[in-house]
């Protein structure tokens, strides 16, 4: 069975993280198959939207303990072994905001650690009520310092710092006052609603999506003038397409754009 089950429904796929008796860890073979995956899929033309799940009782519970634990057996205790892991993990989580389709993740259980981090990383987050969410390792004597460049982009930095230096965990509700999901959800919808919001994205001009994706996080780090004059050239290119001007025109008569893409 695959580490990282993959379907498709239409223009959407669903990523699976399938190791539930490691509560879907972000082990060395789970960061591999979401990182070949996902480039395969950045050059999919037949994806608009993506979600992202775990297999189990849990979204994924981080990195793979026993497999840092093991590490340590090299001369150097572990530190270039540990290294590389971090770069891979930060690969797929910069690989998540660089995908031309948005990323919604669809949580349930536990999402701790890398996890957590996971689910701040996507474009959108829908979670079942009662998730708990954390960036514990603090509790173990190891503070969740790449997981924090996620979470301290997603929610206020004092509510934030807070997470990270008591360990505590957080409800999906409270979850979703702080901004880290869209929202919370019964458990027993929340794979319809996930997919609700998918295809409603889904629906949209795929080349207008993937314009406004880029923009939105490129404009994140600009000044706001530079930010003004940054988006206006996107919306000169996104005007330009022949599909743009149908949808305009379409809005204008009243009717149903007949978009190519």
């Amino acid at each position: 069975m695959a580490i990282l089950e993959v379907t498709q429904r239409q223009a959407v796929v669903h990523l699976t993280m399938n190791s539930p008796e490691r509560l879907n860890a972000l082990s060395d073979e789970m960061l591999a198959a979401l990182h070949d995956t996902l480039n395969r899929l950045a050059e999919d033309t037949s994806c608009r939207v993506i979600t992202l799940a775990g297999a189990g009782k849990a979204f994924c519970a981080g990195h793979d303990l026993r497999q840092m634990q093991a590490m340590r057996q090299s001369a150097d205790g572990g530190a270039a072994k540990f290294a590389d892991l971090f770069a891979r993990c930060t690969d797929v989580m910069l690989r998540i905001q660089s995908m031309p389709q948005p990323v919604i993740a669809q949580v349930h259980g536990i999402a701790t650690a890398a996890g957590c981090q996971l689910v701040a990383t996507c474009d959108m987050a829908v979670a079942a009520q009662g998730t708990r969410f954390g960036v514990n390792g603090v509790n173990i004597g190891l503070f969740c310092s790449t997981p924090m460049v996620a979470l301290s982009r997603n929610i206020a930095p004092k509510k934030a710092f807070e997470m990270l230096t008591t360990g505590d965990f957080i409800d999906a509700a409270r979850a979703e006052d702080l901004g880290l999901i869209n929202r919370a959800v019964p458990a027993d919808t929340l794979e319809a609603e996930t997919a609700e919001l998918a295809d409603r994205i889904a629906s949209k001009l795929g080349a207008a999506v993937r314009i406004g994706k880029r923009a939105f996080y490129e404009q994140l780090a600009m000044p706001t003038a530079q930010a003004y004059a940054f988006t206006g050239d996107v919306m000169v290119e996104n005007l330009a397409l022949s599909d743009t001007r149908e949808g305009m025109q379409a809005f204008i008569d009243k009717r149903d754009p007949d978009w190519s893409q």
